[in-house]
């Protein structure tokens, strides 16, 4: 029986590792609200994981995704995808506890990347915050004025 244990075990890594030839092609919006921040098509979005806030002046988010991709081809992707929805660089910082951060603005909008890899995956979280118009009060000479 730990004979077939260790079989099972081998072929179990041997599978997780031959699928790490995913591809980068085609991409996906992160989510509705950020509709301008491209994410390849080979990261899988980690739902449970997300943070997402909603007011009527602003919308921020903390996604994640994971893939078998790694950083050093993820990281180029991710860039040429923003800069091509008129994303700005502010700048991008690879430090070995922390990964690649990257942090781009548009408009009246933040996002920042953060890529690392572990064992079996590259994971990209992604943080992002987009003001919205507020409300606007009305103008003076719409608003009625007591007569006497």
């Amino acid at each position: 029986m730990g004979m077939n244990v260790m079989r099972v075990g081998a072929v179990l890594v041997v599978l997780a590792f031959g699928t790490g030839c995913l591809t980068t092609q085609g991409t996906g919006p992160a989510r509705a609200e950020f509709e301008d921040i491209p994410i390849p098509s080979a990261l899988a979005y980690l739902e449970d994981r997300a943070v997402i806030i909603e007011s009527p002046g602003v919308k921020a988010a903390r996604l994640l995704y994971r893939g078998r991709v790694s950083v050093a081809t993820l990281a180029p992707a991710l860039r040429s995808g923003l800069e091509s929805n008129g994303w700005r660089s502010v700048s991008s910082t690879t430090t070995a506890p922390q990964g690649t951060i990257l942090i781009y603005e548009k408009d009246r909008s933040a996002v920042q990347l953060r890529l690392w890899e572990d064992i079996f995956f590259t994971y990209v979280e992604l943080t992002a915050s987009r003001l919205t118009p507020a409300v606007s009060a009305p103008a003076a000479s719409t608003i009625p004025t007591a007569t006497r």
